[in-house]
């Protein structure tokens, strides 16, 4: 079984997969009379069709027990996925590039400083929430609309991933 190497979460590393949300070297300009830096666009919803909403929710996620087995992953075929979480905590992201199936020698896995989200493009399979800590919060921005909007995938047992947090890119 591959054991997944988890990397620092990048702007560059993740761009095949979506967007790292984060002031850190984003650009800004100033609103409310001087006060307030906007970091503006930092990641775009998308949906498929013109009917489709973008929608705001609040995730509690509980952590899964570690070392975890990745056994399945998941996408939305027709919106984006957004995750920020809430608390202030690091959290990993495993993800997979576009594809009928995610390949599993092309799966990488990240760790969130804490301060940086991300947002799934369309299509991009991905494990779901992904929380360290025993109990945390994402503020989740995705899609709804009429329509199926999340396919699993369930590897082979030959095909699974280990996701050991000890396992970290230096």
């Amino acid at each position: 079984m591959r054991t997944l190497t988890i990397e620092p979460l990048t702007k560059e590393a993740f761009a095949p997969f979506g967007d790292v949300i984060e002031t850190e070297g984003s650009e800004f300009f100033m609103i409310n009379n001087g006060s307030t830096r906007r970091y503006h666009k930092l990641a775009t919803v998308e949906t498929a069709e013109p009917e489709d909403r973008a929608i705001i929710s609040i995730f509690s996620a509980e952590a899964l027990e570690m070392p975890l087995v990745i056994r399945m992953l998941e996408r939305h075929p027709l919106g984006s996925q957004a995750f920020v979480p809430l608390l202030g905590h690091p959290f990993l992201v495993v993800v997979a590039p576009l594809g009928d199936a995610p390949v599993p020698g092309h799966v990488r896995a990240f760790r969130s400083n804490g301060r940086q989200g991300v947002n799934y493009h369309r299509g991009v399979w991905h494990h779901p929430v992904l929380t360290i800590e025993k109990r945390d919060e994402f503020l989740v921005v995705d899609r709804s609309g009429s329509g199926n909007n999340c396919d699993e995938y369930f590897f082979t047992e030959d095909q699974q991933l280990l996701l050991d947090p000890q396992q970290v890119s230096r």
